[in-house]
Protein backbone atom coordinates (compact mmCIF):
# COMPACT_ATOMS: atom_id res chain seq x y z
CA UNK A 1 0.00 0.00 0.00
CA UNK A 2 1.01 3.61 -0.72
CA UNK A 3 1.85 6.26 2.09
CA UNK A 4 0.46 9.76 1.73
CA UNK A 5 3.69 10.89 0.45
CA UNK A 6 3.85 8.28 -2.03
CA UNK A 7 -0.08 9.11 -3.49
CA UNK A 8 1.10 12.35 -3.42
CA UNK A 9 3.54 12.38 -5.54
CA UNK A 10 2.04 10.13 -7.99
CA UNK A 11 -1.03 12.29 -8.38
CA UNK A 12 1.71 15.21 -9.24
CA UNK A 13 3.49 13.10 -11.77
CA UNK A 14 -0.29 12.26 -13.55
CA UNK A 15 -0.52 15.94 -14.30
CA UNK A 16 -4.76 15.67 -14.28
CA UNK A 17 -5.67 18.51 -12.66
CA UNK A 18 -6.55 17.29 -9.00
CA UNK A 19 -8.44 19.25 -7.19
CA UNK A 20 -6.99 20.14 -3.67
CA UNK A 21 -9.42 22.15 -1.47
CA UNK A 22 -7.75 24.18 1.64
CA UNK A 23 -8.41 23.14 5.10
CA UNK A 24 -8.13 25.46 8.10
CA UNK A 25 -8.54 23.06 10.51
CA UNK A 26 -9.38 19.48 11.34
CA UNK A 27 -13.38 19.26 10.58
CA UNK A 28 -12.70 21.16 7.64
CA UNK A 29 -10.74 18.31 6.74
CA UNK A 30 -12.82 15.66 7.44
CA UNK A 31 -15.12 17.49 5.29
CA UNK A 32 -12.94 17.49 2.76
CA UNK A 33 -11.81 14.18 3.40
CA UNK A 34 -15.89 13.12 3.50
CA UNK A 35 -16.56 14.55 0.04
CA UNK A 36 -14.24 12.36 -1.69
CA UNK A 37 -10.88 14.95 -2.32
CA UNK A 38 -8.07 13.11 -2.81
CA UNK A 39 -5.40 15.10 -1.09
CA UNK A 40 -5.47 18.56 1.04
CA UNK A 41 -4.20 21.64 1.88
CA UNK A 42 -3.14 23.05 4.87
CA UNK A 43 -3.97 26.73 4.01
CA UNK A 44 -1.81 29.26 5.99
CA UNK A 45 -4.08 32.11 4.87
CA UNK A 46 -6.67 30.04 6.24
CA UNK A 47 -5.18 29.38 10.22
CA UNK A 48 -4.26 32.74 9.90
CA UNK A 49 -8.01 33.83 9.25
CA UNK A 50 -10.10 31.71 11.31
CA UNK A 51 -7.26 31.49 13.93
CA UNK A 52 -6.49 34.49 14.81
CA UNK A 53 -8.99 36.43 13.24
CA UNK A 54 -5.89 38.18 10.93
CA UNK A 55 -5.32 39.22 7.49
CA UNK A 56 -2.70 37.09 5.50
CA UNK A 57 0.59 38.95 6.16
CA UNK A 58 2.56 37.36 7.93
CA UNK A 59 1.15 36.72 11.52
CA UNK A 60 1.22 32.89 11.40
CA UNK A 61 4.12 31.02 13.21
CA UNK A 62 5.86 27.40 12.63
CA UNK A 63 4.18 26.73 15.74
CA UNK A 64 0.72 27.69 14.94
CA UNK A 65 1.16 25.71 11.41
CA UNK A 66 2.73 22.80 13.12
CA UNK A 67 -0.03 22.21 15.69
CA UNK A 68 -2.62 22.13 12.84
CA UNK A 69 -0.83 20.08 10.83
CA UNK A 70 -0.85 17.58 13.71
CA UNK A 71 -4.30 17.76 14.42
CA UNK A 72 -5.52 17.29 11.04
CA UNK A 73 -3.32 14.35 10.37
CA UNK A 74 -4.72 12.57 13.49
CA UNK A 75 -8.06 13.57 11.60
CA UNK A 76 -7.87 12.42 8.19
CA UNK A 77 -5.64 10.10 5.71
CA UNK A 78 -5.15 12.05 2.73
CA UNK A 79 -2.21 13.67 1.64
CA UNK A 80 -0.82 16.92 3.48
CA UNK A 81 0.43 19.63 1.35
CA UNK A 82 1.53 22.15 4.14
CA UNK A 83 1.92 25.62 3.71
CA UNK A 84 5.08 26.87 5.40
CA UNK A 85 5.28 30.58 4.06
CA UNK A 86 8.78 31.57 3.80
CA UNK A 87 10.24 29.14 5.93
CA UNK A 88 10.17 31.58 8.86
CA UNK A 89 13.33 32.83 8.75
CA UNK A 90 16.74 31.64 6.34
CA UNK A 91 17.82 28.63 5.26
CA UNK A 92 18.70 27.03 8.86
CA UNK A 93 15.00 28.13 9.83
CA UNK A 94 13.86 26.33 6.52
CA UNK A 95 15.53 23.33 6.94
CA UNK A 96 13.74 23.24 10.67
CA UNK A 97 10.71 24.06 10.19
CA UNK A 98 10.97 20.79 7.41
CA UNK A 99 12.23 18.86 10.35
CA UNK A 100 9.13 20.07 12.30
CA UNK A 101 6.27 19.71 9.87
CA UNK A 102 7.62 16.56 8.46
CA UNK A 103 7.35 15.00 12.45
CA UNK A 104 4.09 16.81 12.58
CA UNK A 105 2.62 14.98 9.66
CA UNK A 106 3.31 16.62 6.71
CA UNK A 107 3.63 14.91 3.06
CA UNK A 108 4.64 18.00 0.95
CA UNK A 109 5.98 21.05 2.00
CA UNK A 110 5.08 24.52 0.15
CA UNK A 111 7.73 27.40 0.48
CA UNK A 112 8.04 30.87 -1.21
CA UNK A 113 10.37 33.58 -2.37
CA UNK A 114 8.64 36.62 -0.67
CA UNK A 115 10.52 39.25 2.09
CA UNK A 116 9.30 38.04 4.91
CA UNK A 117 6.94 39.15 6.85
CA UNK A 118 5.40 37.59 3.52
CA UNK A 119 1.15 38.44 2.38
CA UNK A 120 -1.60 36.70 0.45
CA UNK A 121 -0.31 36.13 -2.67
CA UNK A 122 -3.64 38.27 -3.91
CA UNK A 123 -2.77 41.49 -2.21
CA UNK A 124 -0.70 44.15 -3.52
CA UNK A 125 2.45 45.44 -2.53
CA UNK A 126 4.40 42.42 -2.32
CA UNK A 127 8.42 41.55 -2.76
CA UNK A 128 10.24 38.82 -3.27
CA UNK A 129 14.11 37.64 -2.35
CA UNK A 130 17.00 37.37 -4.66
CA UNK A 131 16.33 33.83 -6.34
CA UNK A 132 20.18 33.15 -4.67
CA UNK A 133 18.47 33.13 -0.89
CA UNK A 134 15.65 31.64 -2.09
CA UNK A 135 17.23 28.40 -4.06
CA UNK A 136 19.39 28.02 -0.81
CA UNK A 137 16.51 27.78 1.32
CA UNK A 138 15.31 24.70 -1.27
CA UNK A 139 18.19 23.41 -0.96
CA UNK A 140 18.12 23.21 2.68
CA UNK A 141 14.51 21.51 2.58
CA UNK A 142 15.74 19.09 0.32
CA UNK A 143 18.40 18.10 2.64
CA UNK A 144 16.08 18.40 6.14
CA UNK A 145 13.29 16.17 4.32
CA UNK A 146 12.79 12.69 5.23
CA UNK A 147 11.38 8.84 4.18
CA UNK A 148 10.07 10.85 0.47
CA UNK A 149 8.71 14.76 1.76
CA UNK A 150 7.78 16.34 -1.44
CA UNK A 151 9.05 20.31 -1.65
CA UNK A 152 6.36 22.81 -3.21
CA UNK A 153 8.30 26.06 -4.61
CA UNK A 154 6.63 28.73 -4.79
CA UNK A 155 7.07 32.18 -6.54
CA UNK A 156 5.47 35.62 -6.40
CA UNK A 157 7.47 37.21 -9.00
CA UNK A 158 5.03 37.41 -11.46
CA UNK A 159 3.74 40.45 -9.66
CA UNK A 160 6.88 42.01 -8.83
CA UNK A 161 9.36 41.47 -11.97
CA UNK A 162 6.60 39.55 -14.66
CA UNK A 163 5.57 36.65 -15.86
CA UNK A 164 9.18 35.77 -17.70
CA UNK A 165 10.68 36.33 -14.55
CA UNK A 166 8.77 34.02 -12.83
CA UNK A 167 8.94 30.89 -15.00
CA UNK A 168 12.96 31.88 -14.71
CA UNK A 169 12.88 32.03 -10.68
CA UNK A 170 10.57 28.67 -11.28
CA UNK A 171 12.83 26.73 -13.25
CA UNK A 172 15.76 27.49 -11.06
CA UNK A 173 14.04 26.23 -7.92
CA UNK A 174 13.38 22.72 -9.59
CA UNK A 175 16.78 22.98 -10.77
CA UNK A 176 17.62 23.40 -6.63
CA UNK A 177 15.11 20.44 -6.24
CA UNK A 178 11.92 21.62 -5.87
CA UNK A 179 9.32 18.49 -6.83
CA UNK A 180 6.66 20.77 -8.01
CA UNK A 181 6.20 24.39 -8.96
CA UNK A 182 3.48 27.04 -8.21
CA UNK A 183 3.58 30.65 -9.48
CA UNK A 184 1.60 32.47 -7.87
CA UNK A 185 -1.23 35.05 -9.07
CA UNK A 186 -1.14 35.06 -12.84
CA UNK A 187 -3.50 37.68 -13.94
CA UNK A 188 -4.11 36.26 -17.54
CA UNK A 189 -6.01 32.97 -19.06
CA UNK A 190 -2.84 33.18 -21.39
CA UNK A 191 0.07 33.13 -18.76
CA UNK A 192 -2.13 30.16 -17.29
CA UNK A 193 -2.28 28.33 -20.51
CA UNK A 194 1.18 28.95 -21.26
CA UNK A 195 3.04 28.05 -18.17
CA UNK A 196 3.50 24.14 -18.49
CA UNK A 197 4.79 24.60 -21.73
CA UNK A 198 7.48 26.59 -19.50
CA UNK A 199 8.24 24.17 -16.90
CA UNK A 200 8.96 20.56 -17.32
CA UNK A 201 8.63 19.93 -13.13
CA UNK A 202 4.57 19.06 -12.33
CA UNK A 203 3.27 22.01 -11.07
CA UNK A 204 0.60 23.72 -8.87
CA UNK A 205 -2.29 26.16 -10.30
CA UNK A 206 -4.25 28.46 -7.06
CA UNK A 207 -7.37 29.39 -7.98
CA UNK A 208 -8.21 32.32 -5.52
CA UNK A 209 -12.31 32.87 -5.58
CA UNK A 210 -12.10 36.87 -6.05
CA UNK A 211 -8.61 37.47 -6.49
CA UNK A 212 -6.19 38.21 -8.97
CA UNK A 213 -6.07 35.05 -11.25
CA UNK A 214 -8.93 34.66 -13.57
CA UNK A 215 -10.58 31.26 -12.93
CA UNK A 216 -10.13 28.64 -15.02
CA UNK A 217 -11.44 25.05 -14.78
CA UNK A 218 -10.25 22.14 -13.39
CA UNK A 219 -10.73 19.81 -16.59
CA UNK A 220 -9.14 22.57 -18.67
CA UNK A 221 -5.83 22.92 -16.05
CA UNK A 222 -5.42 19.33 -16.40
CA UNK A 223 -5.59 18.95 -19.93
CA UNK A 224 -3.02 21.96 -19.91
CA UNK A 225 -0.47 19.51 -17.58
CA UNK A 226 -1.25 20.84 -14.14
CA UNK A 227 -1.10 18.63 -11.33
CA UNK A 228 -2.90 20.19 -8.99
CA UNK A 229 -5.69 22.83 -8.99
CA UNK A 230 -5.39 24.58 -5.89
CA UNK A 231 -8.60 26.18 -4.08
CA UNK A 232 -6.88 26.97 -0.80
CA UNK A 233 -9.87 28.82 1.02
CA UNK A 234 -12.75 28.12 -0.83
CA UNK A 235 -14.22 26.25 2.21
CA UNK A 236 -13.37 29.10 4.45
CA UNK A 237 -15.33 31.88 2.58
CA UNK A 238 -18.16 29.15 2.59
CA UNK A 239 -17.92 28.93 5.90
CA UNK A 240 -18.22 32.60 6.39
CA UNK A 241 -21.01 32.81 4.43
CA UNK A 242 -23.38 30.16 6.00
CA UNK A 243 -22.27 31.66 9.58
CA UNK A 244 -22.97 34.87 8.62
CA UNK A 245 -26.61 33.37 6.85
CA UNK A 246 -27.46 31.22 10.23
CA UNK A 247 -26.56 34.21 12.74
CA UNK A 248 -28.66 36.80 10.82
CA UNK A 249 -31.58 34.37 10.91
CA UNK A 250 -30.80 33.88 14.26
CA UNK A 251 -30.94 37.74 15.25
CA UNK A 252 -33.88 38.45 13.30
CA UNK A 253 -36.53 35.79 13.85
CA UNK A 254 -34.94 34.88 16.97
CA UNK A 255 -35.44 31.67 16.46
CA UNK A 256 -33.03 28.81 14.35
CA UNK A 257 -34.21 25.43 13.57
CA UNK A 258 -33.30 21.94 11.90
CA UNK A 259 -33.35 23.16 8.24
CA UNK A 260 -30.52 21.62 6.18
CA UNK A 261 -30.39 24.43 4.02
CA UNK A 262 -29.28 26.50 6.75
CA UNK A 263 -27.40 24.09 9.16
CA UNK A 264 -25.91 20.45 9.48
CA UNK A 265 -28.02 18.40 11.05
CA UNK A 266 -27.23 17.61 14.43
CA UNK A 267 -26.99 14.14 13.71
CA UNK A 268 -24.52 14.66 10.03
CA UNK A 269 -22.47 17.00 12.57
CA UNK A 270 -21.79 13.77 15.14
CA UNK A 271 -20.99 11.42 12.18
CA UNK A 272 -18.51 13.97 10.53
CA UNK A 273 -16.86 13.73 13.90
CA UNK A 274 -16.67 10.05 14.26
CA UNK A 275 -19.37 9.43 17.54
CA UNK A 276 -20.17 6.21 16.36
CA UNK A 277 -16.52 4.94 16.77
CA UNK A 278 -15.86 6.51 19.86
CA UNK A 279 -19.19 5.33 21.26
CA UNK A 280 -18.15 1.57 20.17
CA UNK A 281 -14.60 2.02 21.31
CA UNK A 282 -16.51 3.71 24.95
CA UNK A 283 -18.36 -0.42 25.07
CA UNK A 284 -15.42 -2.19 24.39
CA UNK A 285 -13.10 -0.30 27.36
CA UNK A 286 -16.36 -0.50 29.75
Amino acid sequence: MQSTKQQLKALAEARRGVIVPGAFNALSAKVIEDLGYEALYITGAGVTNMGFGLPDQGFMGLTDIADHTARIRDAVELPLIVDADTGFGNALNTYHAVRTLERAGADCIQLEDQVSPKRCGHFSGKAVIETSEMVSKIRAAVDARRDGLLVMARTDAAAVHGFDAAVERAQAYAEAGADILFVEALTTAEHVRALPQRLQVPQLMNMVIGGKTPIVGADELGRLGYGFVLYANAALQGAVAGMQKVLAQLRDAREVREDPTLVAPFAERQRLVGKPFWDALEKKYA
